[in-house]
């Protein structure tokens, strides 16, 4: 009995020495991960690494003693479970992840899970709504107050903001407008307050920092995508109450670069329009493709007469050419507003009349 006794330990021992042996940080099961795949994988995700994670992980990789398979299965099934989770996470949420793990792995192994994501990944706020749809959602916000409306479109993908807002009365666009092109950072506080005021919780935060949303970029990226009429109303209604803001957005509603957007005939009528001089200066500083556009669209006699006053015209202030830029944007701008071009944006029908 006694030695049945003693050998049933050291088999115990023995289980839990091999247990503790599978217990590795993060870095060693990255570096388990990469000798798995093999190293011409590996070579295409250091490719995406940062110096000082590269040197942390060949560090690791040469520590590695023998792994035995079930170490490695180990491994990369919970790389598997983990990108399954990110990847739910992604398209529905933290509920709708845990819900999808719940289902395939039971309860306790999808807490695990999203605990470990959750605890290096930064759940944006309004998280809950991402899978609402724009028009349920517009029903369920369009009685809040401005900023409150605002707040939430800052947080919602461009594509999703743009149908609320175009669909929101239209003494309530350009002050929405307005809020989201200046809102700078909002504190975790007020984040609660509005999703409180919403009935539903806060998705789960990594930290407790400031997060950033809105500001003009943000408008302007829902500008982009809501119809030309809306568009309009709101620029107009923000040149009357904030022009220096109008005037900010509007310009980068379309920057130099997006010429290539234009068809052929547009930037023929654009071209004459603009002073030679300016156009020299305005190409200075973009890329190929853009110059490619430009010249494709002028005689070959001037477009060479183009390249040499470029050329000779030697090294110039960045400022001169965001002004010279500047100046054939305006004359673009005029040209769509008096309906001699059309700008086409993404989320708007192709069809000319």
């Amino acid at each position: 009995m006694a030695k049945s006794s003693a050998a049933s330990n050291q088999a115990a021992s023995t289980g839990a020495k091999k247990k503790g042996q599978k217990e590795y940080t993060g870095r060693q099961k990255a570096a388990i991960f990469l000798v798995t795949i093999g190293s011409e994988l590996s070579a295409e995700i250091f490719k995406y690494l940062r110096e000082d994670e590269i040197e942390t992980l060949t560090f690791e990789i040469a520590r590695l003693e023998t792994i035995d398979s079930d170490q490695k299965d180990n491994v990369l099934q919970e790389f598997q479970e983990l990108m399954m989770a990110n990847q739910f996470i992604s398209t529905g949420g933290i509920d709708y992840a845990r819900e999808l793990l719940e289902k395939s792995l039971g309860s306790q192994k999808a807490i695990d899970i999203i605990n470990r994501l959750t605890s290096s990944l930064q759940v944006r706020p309004f998280d809950f709504i991402r899978r609402t749809d724009p028009t349920h959602l517009l029903n369920f916000i369009q009685q809040e107050h401005p900023q409150t409306i605002a707040l939430i479109l800052a947080y919602l993908e461009p594509n999703k903001a743009s149908v609320i807002l175009q669909n929101l009365n239209h003494d309530v666009q350009s002050d929405v407008a307005r809020r989201i092109a200046t809102m700078d950072r909002t504190s975790p506080e007020v984040l609660r307050e509005v999703e409180r005021v919403l009935e539903k919780k806060l998705s789960t935060l990594s930290s407790e920092d400031y997060t950033t949303a809105g500001g003009v970029e943000s408008i302007v990226e829902i500008l982009n995508l809501v119809d030309r009429t809306s568009e309009k109303q709101i620029i107009e209604q923000l040149e009357d109450e904030d022009p220096e803001l109008a005037e900010e957005i509007k310009k980068r509603m379309f920057v130099f670069e997006d010429i290539v957007m234009l068809d052929d005939r547009s930037i023929q009528k654009v071209m004459r329009e603009v002073d030679s001089q300016e156009l020299a200066k305005a190409l200075k500083s973009v890329d190929t493709e853009v110059q490619d556009k430009i010249f494709k669209n002028m005689s070959k006699r001037a477009a060479g007469m183009l390249k040499e006053d470029m050329e000779y015209m030697g090294p110039i202030r960045l400022k001169d050419v965001e002004e010279a830029q500047q100046k054939i944007v305006s004359i673009i701008r005029h040209l769509e507003d008096t309906g001699e071009i059309v700008i086409a944006r993404s989320g708007e029908d192709e069809m000319v009349v």
